[in-house]
């Protein structure tokens, strides 16, 4: 039923606009390093007013505009110029996002890039080969470095995801290590997932001995899965290496698995925010396989399949 215009809510004034926008420069800020909490929190904010969506675009293209790239470069370089009379009201959040996109252009997760040889970006994929002839393969948004120590080389994940090729004939076998996790291993493929302080190891052929926290050990042969804690491992699994490692061949395969589980996945290769308002969604059963490296459309077909409605933002997609 339309309303009348006795109950309509009144436009926007210029004074609500002016507070959404702050508010969504705020945001910005804040989700460049949030949890689930902080996600949940920006989805309520975008229902509260009618203005808030529009101005969180309105900030998202100021953040990305090169008016506030060339500023940021230029407060960087402790160089004042005439930018924050034109910035007028909007100067103090607008400044605090200009110096955390300096940080995140120049050093992003600081401690990893210190220790990081190679970085992926969100959606990117990398390719490398160790000195002694092990591949690797780094997966989207994964931080890693590799030297050598008494003669052996050691592999670090430091964040992120990658997938191993260790041939075999090495004189000493190959060390990984991601966060509480020590693998070694020769003559095999495998795969490692290091993300929240949790380490997944995935192996697709031969043998991974592990270590764990307080010394355990456990060896993993071809098919098996376990994920290695602060607490130590959980259980070893037999799960589907045709979709867990589907990755590996650029590719993401879902079956009969919960949307809310798919946007989690999808959100890692997507380099903005996925943000799902309706709840009855989350536990609807998806199976499909797509593409990796197009997200968006991905996102697309998963809202015609749920029969979702699909309003696509710079960096933002929200899902009704």
């Amino acid at each position: 039923m339309t309303d009348s215009p006795a109950h309509r809510p009144s436009p926007a004034g210029p004074s609500a606009r002016a507070r959404a926008l702050d508010e969504a420069l705020d945001w910005l800020v804040r989700l460049q390093c949030a949890d689930a909490e902080d996600t949940r929190a920006f989805a309520a904010w975008l229902d509260a007013a009618p203005e808030n969506a529009a101005a969180y675009v309105e900030a998202e293209a100021l953040w990305n505009g090169a008016p506030l790239q060339q500023a940021a470069l230029q407060m960087h370089q402790q160089q004042r110029r005439s930018w924050r009379r034109r910035l007028g009201s909007h100067w103090k959040p607008l400044a605090t996002a200009a110096l955390l996109l300096v940080g995140l252009i120049t050093f992003g997760n600081l401690p990893v890039r210190l220790q990081a040889d190679h970085l992926t970006l969100v959606g990117e994929r990398q390719r490398l080969q160790l000195e002694d002839g092990a591949k690797v393969l780094l997966n989207t948004n994964s931080a890693f470095a590799s030297d050598r120590r008494d003669g052996r080389e050691v592999a670090r994940l430091l964040q992120g995801e990658a997938y191993f090729q260790v041939p075999g004939g090495a004189q000493l076998p190959l060390e990984v290590q991601a966060g509480p996790l020590r693998a070694q291993v020769r003559d095999t493929d495998f795969a490692v997932r290091y993300l929240d302080g949790e380490a997944q190891v995935r192996v697709q052929r031969g043998d991974v001995d592990l270590q764990g926290a307080r010394e355990q050990r456990i060896r993993l042969s071809a098919g098996d899965s376990i994920s290695v804690g602060p607490q130590g491992f959980g259980q070893r699994q037999r799960p589907d290496m045709h979709k867990d490692l589907a990755w590996v061949d650029g590719r993401l395969v879902f079956e009969n698995c919960p949307l809310s589980q798919v946007l989690a996945e999808v959100q890692r290769y997507y380099p903005g925010w996925i943000i799902n308002r309706n709840a009855r969604l989350d536990g609807m059963a998806v199976t499909g396989n797509y593409r990796l490296d197009q997200p968006l459309q991905t996102l697309r077909a998963l809202a015609h399949i749920t029969s979702a409605q699909l309003h696509e933002y710079p960096a933002l997609v929200i899902l009704n």
